[in-house]
């Protein structure tokens, strides 16, 4: 309760404090010194004289990332625990018990166990809603509960948790976790590779390369370079693997920033591993940052066909900078741009519109760009694929969906519910889809369009007064029908929401290796790949 009250006290104070940020930085020290000795002795002032004891750390922390979120969202503050967090995510390793987790509010639950670790080991499912770690209840731990379960090789760890309404404990053995850039590589048929790239940590480079030449050496003669879901990472593996299937000294990507040493021009270094072989890359709208300069290097260059989805659009780049006792800044220093010159940037932080939400790029305002053939590509909005599997685009009620776990919690009820013993038994028919949507039904599952948000806020209006019971009515109605028109959204976006609750299920069954076994003959982006990789004269005409 003391937190709360002191946050809410607090954050207004900042938005005074700190409105230097964006202008006085860049000239005026004399303001900026100006600035910080206000915010220092309220800091001191505040803390001596406030009726609760309150936490500098915490009131520190909430400060600086407030601040910062006036910004965009990817330059933020990394205190001691966050920096470690980080260097763990790119360096593709750590200790601890083998799954990925989330923290939402009081609840935490194991996203995806690994196979053969720890955590998989011990019989933990996806769907398990840890609630005690050791003698430490999660709902009232406000740290990162995640921290909990990472430690040293080779120590135990208490854990009780929730499972279909029953209570568990087991004790789990820390162990060493390799996170694979490359979860996955195989064949799709006899003479087409499928690699799997997910990330792109210190392994990224090395694990794809090594995956494609295991796949030469079985005779392949396409490659499928599958890019979904790949939030991005470390630049360099973005370079390295762009410079497999491009000849060195190629442009790969070049930085732009008001500070000119930050102005890098990036190219390929090495010989290629193989520049003829007929490529597809696919992307989708969680493919960002540097699985965007691959793809976009890759389609400047006319070395490969995009299939699926438009990408992400995050043409911004990140350097951190150490600050004191640990900690870091992440901070946007330039935009990136691909070879034939566009900035992918989708969305205009530095204009945003009347509910401080980033604008996005008009369609109306992409500039033209030429590859390296003369084909026609944009700016302005991520990597646009040259062909579109338009089942597979997103869309915000099926995001909300996902992001808000009514696709996970499904699909943990479907696995308890449902055996398959094998990836060739798996199926997900039309009577399962309706299940699904009797519990999207049930669920409190709350989201509104922006038809709703609109209408609520003229009702709030002073003036909404005026218009009378008949007006509220038909208001209400309205809003009624609306709610009718949502459930009638998951109909019509089955075909998408099928896609998101196999490949949900499918983990849940087989692991990672079982879904891309799966999606290799089933997902309607690798067929088409594989189709176009297969017909030497269409793969022609859309590089030309």
């Amino acid at each position: 309760m003391k937190r709360r009250v002191a946050k809410r006290i607090w954050i207004p104070a900042l938005a005074v404090t700190f409105l230097f940020v964006g202008t006085s930085f860049k000239s005026d020290f004399f303001e900026i010194a100006k600035q910080i000795e206000i915010f220092t002795t309220l800091f001191k002032e505040l803390n001596m004289n406030y009726v609760d004891d309150t936490n500098p750390a915490e009131l520190m922390d909430t400060a600086i990332k407030e601040m910062l979120g006036e910004l965009d969202p990817y330059t933020r503050y990394m205190n001691e625990q966050d920096v470690e967090a980080y260097k763990i995510k790119n360096a593709g390793e750590y200790s601890g018990i083998g799954a990925t987790v989330r923290r939402d509010e009081d609840r935490m639950v194991i996203i995806e166990p690994f196979k053969d670790y720890p955590a998989d080991n011990a019989g933990l499912k996806a769907g398990d809603e840890i609630i005690k770690i050791g003698d430490i209840v999660v709902a009232d731990f406000k740290e990162d509960t995640g921290e909990l379960l990472k430690g040293a090789v080779g120590s135990d760890v208490d854990i009780t948790y929730m499972r279909q309404g029953k209570q568990h404990t087991t004790t789990l053995t820390r162990d060493e976790i390799d996170v694979d850039a490359v979860p996955f590589y195989g064949k799709i048929n006899e003479t087409t590779g499928y690699i799997a790239l997910i990330k792109f940590n210190k392994k990224a480079f090395m694990q794809t390369k090594e995956a494609f030449e295991d796949l030469k050496s079985q005779g392949i003669e396409h490659l499928v370079l599958d890019l979904r879901e790949n939030r991005g990472g470390l630049l360099w593996e973005a370079i390295n693997i762009v410079n497999m299937f491009v000849p060195k000294n190629q442009v790969v990507v070049t930085t732009r920033s008001k500070v000119k040493k930050f102005n890098r021009t990036y190219k390929t270094k090495q010989e290629p591993v193989d520049t003829e072989i007929p490529l597809v890359v696919l992307t989708n709208g969680y493919s960002a940052s540097a699985s965007e300069i691959v793809a976009g290097a890759l389609q400047d260059y006319d070395r490969a066909v995009i299939v699926g989805t438009r990408s992400f659009g995050k043409g911004l780049v990140q350097r951190p900078k150490k600050l004191t006792y640990g900690t870091q800044l992440k901070v946007t220093i330039s935009r990136y741009y691909t070879p034939s010159g566009r900035c992918i940037q989708a969305l205009d932080y530095w204009n945003r519109d009347e509910n401080g939400k980033a604008v996005r790029t008009n369609v109306k305002d992409y500039k033209e760009f030429k590859t390296k053939n003369g084909r026609t590509v944009y700016d302005g909005g991520g990597v646009m694929p040259d062909v579109e599997i338009a089942s597979q685009k997103q869309n915000t009620f099926t995001r909300s969906l996902i992001e808000h776990m009514v696709v996970f919690d499904h699909a943990t009820d479907f696995y308890y519910a449902n055996r398959f013993d094998n990836v060739g038994d798996f199926k997900f028919e039309s009577k399962d889809f309706q299940n699904f949507k009797n519990y999207v039904k049930r669920s409190n599952f709350d989201f509104e369009t922006k038809t709703e948000k609109a209408l609520k806020k003229a009702m709030d209006q002073e003036e909404a007064e005026d218009f009378g019971v008949s007006v509220k009515t038909e208001f209400n109605e309205l809003l009624a029908s609306l709610q009718d028109e949502k459930i009638a959204s998951l109909d019509r976006y089955q075909v998408e929401l099928t896609k998101s609750l196999k490949d949900e299920i499918l983990k849940r069954y087989f692991y990672r290796d079982g879904l891309y076994e799966y999606n290799m003959l089933h997902d309607e982006a690798i067929l088409k790949a594989n189709d176009v990789l297969n017909n030497d004269n269409l793969y022609a005409d859309l590089l030309n």
